[in-house]
């Protein structure tokens, strides 16, 4: 039989609110077994003597204020809130008359060991878990020093309780450092990847700056005593090759070598997790790939379900190479978030040429995009990063999602 998922507000309770459910559970229970029920011919348990008197009844209303008090600091002041749920746990058995602390007193302590331990360093939660051991020894060694009689067993089975909610804790704590590590290499995996293939495509675009080079120069060097117009032209076409290449080799590496980068995570460690996660598009770039193939991308992103309707501002006008290419990069990538995970039938595309740079925008109405810090974001503000620009995702306020880039454009060819 399937398990309904919990409620997403039972998700957002606070763990001090947790900790007064507890109590108000526990209170209940202990009043309950002490009354006849409807078709009892006795309590459960037979009540103390003072457990309706006045002096019973202060002692707790004063574990029960203690309580709140302990829920409101248990995020802040882990230990000191501890201090306050096992004053209370002692306040509230003592009108009880029996020689241990039942369970239902002690539940609201075992709960905040339990988040103790999920949410605070270990050596925190392993302090949590010993004061709560040492309070119930210690009130049985005072009924032992008063020549009270004792509760072994029952005790040890609230100890072995509490136990169990600080192993629960700390399996829940490791857990999620466990996650965020993974998360953590998965991120450095992606990063790495993205350089590498920026590698790959700057090493296509030099390759072919060379060839052309090689060309100009082997046609220069034909005519140059015949035609020395033509030769002169030839060597123009090479001077400016050169430039515009070594230009951009030296933005695009300047930008990989940029400090701060961890180092690449090993695949063998993140197993499937880097299969799963992995959104950047793989296929090679056809030659010549750049904005100009937007439009294509766009037909074909039509063709599969989802419009795009592509807009341009200003005057398009010739990119550096490597501009280019992440320019298309992040349109296709971005484009492809919204067929994955937008659950919207349309976006659109803003591409504007302005003085100095290059705006690209990309906003859907669908449920929320590559919300986060996705992997395919991560792979486009990593293009931006090596060229020097400025990179921004999210939600809309309206509603979709947003993604904009703007690629700085070298003045020498502006």
């Amino acid at each position: 039989m399937p398990v309904a998922p919990p409620s997403p507000s039972l998700k957002r309770l606070p763990p001090g609110t947790w900790v007064v459910l507890a109590w108000c559970g526990g209170m209940a229970v202990t009043f309950l077994l002490r009354l006849r029920l409807p078709g009892e011919w006795y309590p459960a348990m037979r009540p103390a003597a003072q457990f309706f008197r006045w002096d019973g009844l202060v002692h707790m209303a004063l574990a029960t204020a203690l309580v709140p008090a302990c829920g409101a600091l248990l995020r802040r002041r882990p230990l000191p809130a501890l201090v306050l749920g096992l004053a209370a746990s002692v306040f509230g058995t003592l009108p009880l008359g029996v020689a241990e602390i039942p369970l239902p007193q002690f539940l609201a302590a075992e709960v905040a060991v339990f988040f103790i331990a999920a949410e605070r360093p270990r050596g925190t939660g392993v302090v949590a878990v010993v004061m709560a051991l040492a309070t119930l020894g210690a009130h049985l060694a005072v009924r032992l020093m008063c020549g009270w009689p004792i509760g072994v067993s029952s005790e040890t089975a609230v100890a072995l309780t509490t136990v169990i909610a600080w192993l629960l804790g700390n399996s829940v704590r490791e857990s999620r450092e466990h996650a965020e590590e993974l998360r953590a290499r998965a991120a450095t995996q992606a990063v790495s990847d993205e350089r590498l293939r920026i590698a790959r495509e700057l090493h296509d675009m030099v390759a072919h700056s060379i060839g052309v080079i090689a060309l100009q120069a082997g046609a220069a060097r034909r005519v140059i005593d015949t035609q020395p117009e033509r030769a002169r032209d030839a060597l123009g076409e090479i001077e400016t090759a050169g430039r515009q290449t070594l230009s951009g080799l030296r933005r695009m590496l300047g930008g990989l070598r940029g400090p701060g980068q961890g180092r690449p995570a090993s695949p063998g460690l993140l197993g499937t997790a880097s299969l799963e996660t992995a959104s950047l598009e793989t296929a090679p770039l056809e030659p010549g790939a750049g904005l100009a193939g937007v439009d294509r991308l766009a037909a074909t992103t039509t063709q599969a379900g989802v419009r795009v309707d592509v807009r341009r501002l200003g005057e398009p006008r010739p990119l550096p190479p490597e501009i280019d290419v992440s320019a298309y990069r992040i349109v296709q990538e971005a484009v492809t978030n919204v067929v994955r995970h937008a659950g919207t039938a349309s976006c659109r595309v803003w591409i504007d040429y302005r003085d100095d740079e290059v705006r690209i925008e990309v906003l859907d109405d669908g449920r929320g995009g590559d919300s986060g810090e996705g992997y395919g974001l991560i792979g486009m503000r990593e293009r931006v990063g090596v060229l020097h620009g400025t990179f921004a995702a999210g939600p809309r306020p309206e509603g979709g999602f947003r993604v904009e880039a703007r690629l700085p454009v070298p003045a020498e060819v502006r």
